[in-house]
């Protein structure tokens, strides 16, 4: 335990300069015996029954379930010393290998997958992440069985009515729903939760919760273009071409003018964007988002993903985060 303390007291010490810290890769030596440490405490989960437990038990169990929470406390509070994401990205791939991996049925992997969302959600809020995306549904996956559809469909209905009617998640963080993508593609009682639970959060000002699907990046593009054309049409119909010129309204469509109708506006862009499973592929998500995002690939499955490697996520980019500012820095000067 010593080591993981120290581990952490040094870092926090050396948070002026990130760049010259020695940090290893989780799976090297210098890692081992912390990570294991540190993993075990983080992700225990007391589950007592007092008509069972002896005294002893409960007072054992208690005192474990209190260094957990200390343990998360100090992570945090040391993590705050660098530069702090506001805005983190997820691809969350792996459900379907999850399952067959454990060879239990293949929906389990999805709802598996949906605890780990949750879990994932209040790390974030305790961290003092503003902004969370997830990737939940790409449009392309509709291509796959229809049985395998339909029941990813229920799976969403069920779950979104689920945050509807137990609001205890979406009142702890205040949560700010939203849903991108083109909605018009799920099926009525999908779509029908989905708006209901938009409405609901609607003025909610804690975290903010975005869930593509159905979705993908070539399509929202597409959608923002023809927004921009809409909105120049209805003004040249509205107005005569001279007075539209003398108010300043061009025919050109600028960066500005696509940044502002998609759905992600209003957000930042992610500052981290992380594909769980290993694989490297963005696959059409966030496209227009992410030139400048700390693109990472864990090997976890998505329901494996934990508190141990979301805290190592953003030490992988306080590592990199003036590389990144002065890359953003030098594209703004640009244009």
């Amino acid at each position: 335990m010593a080591n993981a303390c120290s581990f952490f007291l040094i870092r926090a010490s050396k948070s002026e300069n990130f760049m010259s810290f020695p940090v290893c890769r989780p799976d090297t030596a210098c890692w081992s015996l912390p990570i294991k440490m540190l993993g075990s405490l983080i992700s225990y989960s007391p589950s007592v029954n007092p008509k069972t437990e002896n005294p002893d038990e409960l007072i054992a169990t208690g005192v474990l379930a209190s260094l957990q929470n200390f343990i998360h406390k100090c992570i945090v509070a040391v993590l705050s010393y660098g530069p702090m994401p506001k805005h983190i990205a997820f691809i969350m791939d792996g459900n379907r290998r999850y399952a067959k991996f454990r060879s239990i049925q293949e929906g389990s992997g999805h709802r598996m997958g949906f605890s780990a969302l949750i879990a994932s959600l209040l790390y974030c809020y305790e961290m003092g992440v503003k902004y969370i995306t997830v990737y939940a549904f790409s449009i392309d996956n509709f291509k796959r069985d229809p049985t395998e559809v339909k029941s990813l469909m229920e799976l969403m209905e069920e779950k979104i009515n689920e945050l509807l009617e137990n609001r205890n998640v979406i009142n702890k963080v205040n949560c700010k729903i939203n849903f991108w993508g083109k909605l018009d593609m799920l099926s009525e009682p999908v779509r029908v939760a989905a708006e209901k639970l938009m409405a609901s959060t609607a003025e909610n000002k804690g975290l903010v919760f975005s869930v593509c699907m159905p979705y993908n990046s070539t399509s929202e593009i597409v959608n923002a273009v023809n927004k921009v054309c809409a909105e120049r049409r209805d003004i040249l119909q509205r107005e005569d071409v001279d007075s539209v010129a003398n108010n300043g309204v061009h025919s050109d469509i600028s960066v500005a003018d696509l940044d502002h109708h998609m759905y992600s506006a209003g957000c930042p862009d992610p500052d981290i964007v992380i594909r769980t499973s290993g694989e490297t592929r963005l696959s059409n998500f966030l496209l227009w988002q992410t030139t400048f995002s700390h693109l990472q690939n864990p090997d976890p499955l998505w329901p494996e993903f934990s508190f141990k490697h979301l805290v190592w996520a953003i030490l992988q980019y306080q590592r990199v985060h003036p590389c990144i500012e002065q890359s953003r820095n030098l594209a703004k000067k640009q244009l």
